[in-house]
């Protein structure tokens, strides 16, 4: 744990206090190999990799006040797309509450938090990946606000590890185009703790690679992502998985940063199966699949198989799905989209998505 992240002398002297109000842009992102399974505080049991998204993101725009009662802990209002929303209040002041040792100052604050989507949320297209990477960013440029740059250590390597304790695939979602998230023998710099970006290694043809989510269901998931990981604890096949995880990390690696797009397709492919095979014998099991994923899979690969063209799915926690393909490639893939695949999909819910530069800080 980096201890130049705690400082309990980080603490507010009130005749020198100014409100303010802090806003980011924080982006969802895909993963390739994917986390599943974590113990501790929140680390991983094995490595994950993603792409880092543009037009699937979360806003947020937090106040900061000083507040007139003497509770130890942080005082939150939430509003979600302009409406309270108490199961997402608790969640977010729980969070708040565990990280008072990283910032001791939350707990002199009423904070104000006002959070909206671009995509729907707790559909499966990590909506905790943007939301509490937002959220992260929000609490370490208030820091920064307060107390100036902290110079022990990078601002974005800390906002990765306070997104992880928010959210695991959060830490991903701070740095542009992909990201790298879990100790690898394949990484150096590669850590348990917080993601690095890996944007130096991969092929050019990657850095404004597709990714269409094909919205196919907006409803929240019958069985969140925090069940799902807890259930790996128990897993029949927890070893294994995890032990294909880093084969399939080793062997992704040198694809992406060749260019390899026959290899990297198969194993995002691969791993995204695997995923939603390891929910379908957990104990107890669960689908998350709809009819309509599987009709999708299913034309995407004759699609594949008829043309040539290097399109691969992937999913995340949820039934919606990924398409991933070369921009070169986005008017016939656009085109089998719009005519074979958009009848699957919730009307005007789809996003024709690329990889993206990572958070953007908004005008207060």
């Amino acid at each position: 744990m980096p201890n130049s992240y705690f400082s309990k002398d980080k603490v507010i002297h009130s005749p020198d206090f100014t409100p303010f109000t802090v806003s980011w842009k924080s982006p969802s992102n895909i993963a390739l190999v994917k986390y599943w399974g974590k113990h501790g505080r929140q680390l991983p049991t094995n490595p994950s990799i993603s792409f880092t998204l543009s037009e699937a993101h979360t806003t947020i725009e937090m106040s900061c006040e000083l507040k007139d009662d003497s509770e130890n802990q942080p005082s939150l209002n939430f509003f979600f797309e302009g409406e309270k929303k108490p199961n997402f209040e608790k969640r977010i002041q729980s969070f708040l509450n565990s990280v008072s040792d990283i910032f001791p100052f939350l707990r002199q604050l009423q904070l104000n938090i006002h959070s909206s989507n671009s995509f729907p949320h707790s559909s499966g297209i990590a909506s905790s990946a943007s939301s509490m990477s937002a959220l992260a960013l929000a609490l370490c440029d208030a820091e920064k606000n307060l107390f100036g740059e902290d110079e022990r250590s990078s601002f974005f390597q800390k906002v990765s590890y306070v997104s992880r304790l928010a959210s695991g695939s959060a830490c991903r979602s701070v740095y542009p185009v992909a990201a790298l998230w879990g100790f690898s023998r394949e990484l150096n710099s590669s850590s348990d703790e917080y993601a690095v970006p890996v944007l130096d290694h991969l092929h050019p043809v990657f850095h404004n690679f597709k990714d269409t989510i094909l919205v196919l269901s907006d409803q929240a998931k019958a069985v969140s992502s925090s069940a799902g990981h807890s259930l790996m604890e128990v897993h029949p096949f927890a070893k294994t998985r995890f032990e294909l995880a880093n084969k399939n990390l080793a062997q992704l690696l040198p694809a992406l940063k060749k260019g390899d797009l026959e290899t990297m397709g198969k194993i995002v492919e691969n791993e995204a199966l695997m995923l939603h095979a390891l929910m379908l014998t957990s104990n107890p099991n669960y689908i998350l699949f709809e009819p309509a994923t599987i009709a999708v899979i299913k034309k995407v690969r004759a699609f594949r198989a008829d043309t040539g063209i290097p399109v691969w799915f992937t999913l995340d926690a949820g039934p919606n799905v990924h398409l991933l393909y070369p921009s070169e490639e986005a008017l016939k893939v656009d085109s089998f989209i719009e005519d074979q695949l958009l009848p699957h999909c919730i009307p005007g819910k789809s996003i024709f998505d690329s990889c993206g530069q990572g958070p953007e800080k908004l005008n207060s």
